[in-house]
């Protein structure tokens, strides 16, 4: 009697690369997005970077938003409004 043994491979076919984001050189003109993940005072250093970001490197808008908690992904409505940033910053802050 001949038994076949099956072999599963779980590693996923590889993905394609995508090209680089050009590297931002200056903030002036650019619109930076905030996600904050409402850990606690993060909402602090955001203030704080939001109006460092326009008065001293000429960021032309900020936009901040935050997250209902820090283990859920951000609404779709947030991920639409970020994709008009040309610059994102996501964090934490305990």
């Amino acid at each position: 009697m001949t038994q076949s043994l099956l072999i599963l491979d779980p590693v996923a076919p590889p993905r394609h690369a995508r090209a680089r984001a050009q590297a931002i050189t200056s903030l002036a003109g650019k619109r930076v997005g905030f996600i904050d993940n409402s850990k606690p005072n993060f909402h602090h250093l955001v203030d704080d970077l939001a109006e460092l970001l326009v008065q001293r490197h000429g960021a032309a808008a900020v936009i901040k938003r935050r997250k209902r908690a820090a283990s859920i992904p951000a609404p779709a409505d947030i991920m639409r409004e970020m994709g008009q940033c040309d610059l994102i910053i996501s964090g934490s802050g305990d």
